[in-house]
């Protein structure tokens, strides 16, 4: 069943940002996951969430995306995205058959 990151980003170092930008994809597809959405421009619908920038991630399963995370490939992009970003981070699984 699939897994989802959905990730709500306050970039605070633009330049910065950007070499996370360059790094994340490919131990995310290492992982065997991918970007659904990448910051594109949101409109709220109902309530009062605005996230700065949102980004949702596609994984095969829970596993994947948690060892993903937890990855020597992806450690370097998270400790400069931890340097340059407040990040509001969540995982959670699909729904089956879906």
């Amino acid at each position: 069943m699939a897994a989802y990151i959905l990730v709500d980003i306050t970039i605070n170092d633009p330049q910065t940002y950007e070499r996370y930008k360059l790094l994340a994809p490919a131990s995310i597809a290492a992982y065997h996951g991918k970007y659904l959405v990448r910051g594109g421009r949101t409109e709220v619908l109902e309530g009062d969430w605005e996230p700065s920038r949102l980004v949702i991630l596609e994984f095969p399963g829970v596993e994947e995306a948690k060892a993903w995370f937890d990855s020597e490939e992806y450690a370097a992009a998270k400790a400069l995205r931890q340097s340059c970003a407040a990040t509001e981070m969540l995982l959670v699984e699909g729904f089956p058959g879906g």
